[in-house]
C-alpha cells in the first residue's frame, strides 16, 4: 500500500466512514504493510474515547453484560466500538469464536461497531494489534470503548495497558474464580461485578470479594461491614463512587475549625456490584460507577498517568519486537540458531558467547552513534 492510499483511507476513517474503519483494523491486525503509518497518522486524533475493559473466568457472562452496556450507552446516545479478543486458532491464528453471534441487542446499529480480533497467543489475550485496534476507534470517535478479554486467568493483567477501567467479572458461589482473584487479577480490578446475581451464593461471593478488597488495601484489618465504598456516600447516602470529593473534606474540615485536607489527592476503592447480564438488572448502576471511576481519574491525574505509562510500555514492546527481528535475521545470515545450538552441545561455545557474538554488531552500531 502507498503512502497516498494510506492517507486517504485515514482520512475516510477520520470522516466516519465505518468501511474505513473497518478495512484499517485489518490491515492493523494482520500487520498488513504500511498498517505502522495508518496507526502512526491515527495517533494525533487520539485521546478522547473512555476505554473499558471487561474480563473475568469463561461463563461468567461478559458477552452478555458487553451488549448490554453497548445498548445503555446507545440509548443516551453515545456512540460504542467493541473489541472482542478471543483465542487464537494454533492453524490460522485467527480468532477461534470470530464468527459466534454476539451483540444481539444492538444488530443492525450502524453506531455500534463490533470488531472480534484474534489474541495471538499473547498473556492477556491482548496484543499489540489490540491496542492499535483502540486508536483507530478512538481517532473515529467513538465515546465509548469496550475491551472484552478471552478470561483466561492471571494473565488478563495486560489488560491494564490498554483500558482506563477495568471490570472483573466473577459468578456466584465460584470459590475457584475467588482464589484467582488471589493469583493477582485482584490486583488490576477497578471494579468488580458478581454477575448472575440471582444465582444462588451471590451475597457471599460479594463478602467475600469485598473482604479481598479490604484486606488488600489494608492487610490488618477485619472486614468492613459497612457499605463499601462509604467514604463517597453523602449523609443521604447519594453518590456511588469510590473516592471521597476533595470539596466535601474541605468543608467538613472548614467546620470543625480543623486544616483542610483539601490538597490530598482522592482515593478510589474497588467497589462490588450485582448484576443480572440477561435482564439488564444493575447496569445503570455500573455505568454510574464507571463515569464515577472517569471522573476518579480526571481528578486524581491518574489518567494522564496511565496514557504516560502505556506509551512507554507501547514503545519498549515495539522497540522489543523490532529488535528480536533483527536479531532473527542475523542469526540467519550466519546460518540459523540450530548451527549454533550444536556448536554449544559439542562444548565449542555457550550460549553467553553466542549472545555477545551476533549482539557484537549492534553494540558496535550504538556506540558510533554515541561517538
Amino acid at each position: 500500500m502507498s503512502r497516498a492510499v494510506e492517507s486517504d483511507l485515514v482520512e475516510r476513517l477520520l470522516d466516519g466512514e465505518h468501511r474505513a474503519l473497518a478495512r484499517a483494523i485489518t490491515k492493523i491486525e494482520s500487520q498488513s504493510p504500511g498498517y505502522r503509518d495508518i496507526v502512526s497518522e491515527l495517533h494525533a486524533h487520539t485521546g478522547d474515547a473512555s476505554v473499558v475493559g471487561i474480563t473475568g473466568s469463561p461463563g461468567a457472562g461478559k458477552s452478555t453484560l458487553v451488549d448490554k452496556l453497548a445498548k445503555h450507552y446507545r440509548d443516551q446516545g453515545e456512540t460504542v466500538g467493541v473489541i472482542a479478543v478471543d483465542p487464537s486458532s494454533p492453524y490460522t491464528g485467527g480468532a477461534v469464536l470470530g464468527d459466534r453471534i454476539r451483540m444481539a441487542s444492538n444488530v443492525g446499529d450502524m453506531d455500534v461497531f463490533f470488531r472480534s480480533m484474534s489474541a495471538r497467543g499473547q498473556l492477556g489475550g491482548l496484543s499489540t494489534a489490540t491496542a492499535d485496534a483502540v486508536k483507530a476507534l478512538d481517532a473515529f470517535g467513538k465515546d465509548r470503548i469496550i475491551i472484552e478479554t478471552v478470561g483466561a486467568g492471571q494473565n488478563e493483567v495486560d489488560v491494564v495497558k490498554t483500558a482506563d477501567t477495568v471490570v472483573v467479572l466473577v459468578q456466584p458461589g465460584s470459590g475457584d474464580d475467588v482464589q484467582m482473584l488471589k493469583a493477582g487479577i485482584l490486583e488490576i480490578g477497578d471494579l468488580f461485578v458478581v454477575n448472575k446475581a440471582d444465582m444462588e451464593g451471590a451475597s457471599r461471593t460479594v463478602a467475600e470479594l469485598q473482604e479481598m478488597i479490604h484486606l488488600r488495601d489494608d492487610p490488618r484489618a477485619n472486614l468492613d461491614t459497612g457499605h463499601h465504598g462509604a467514604e463517597a456516600f453523602d449523609d443521604a447516602g447519594h453518590g456511588h463512587g469510590g473516592h471521597a470529593d476533595a470539596s466535601d473534606a474541605e468543608t467538613d474540615a472548614d467546620a470543625e475549625g480543623e486544616p483542610s485536607d483539601a490538597d490530598e489527592p482522592p482515593v478510589w476503592t474497588p467497589q462490588v456490584l450485582e448484576t443480572v447480564a440477561t435482564t439488564g438488572e444493575g447496569i445503570d448502576e455500573l455505568v454510574e460507577t464507571l463515569d464515577d471511576h472517569r471522573d476518579y481519574l480526571d481528578a486524581s491525574g491518574e489518567l494522564a498517568e496511565k496514557a504516560r505509562k502505556r506509551a512507554g510500555e507501547e514503545i519498549r514492546q515495539l522497540l522489543r519486537s523490532d529488535v528480536n527481528r533483527l536479531l532473527e535475521a542475523e542469526l540467519d545470515r550466519r546460518g540459523g540458531v540450530d548451527a549454533f545450538a550444536e556448536a554449544v552441545v559439542e562444548k565449542e561455545t555457550d550460549p553467553y558467547a553466542v549472545a555477545e557474538d551476533v549482539l557484537e554488531p549492534l553494540r558496535e552500531c550504538l556506540d558510533d552513534r554515541d561517538d
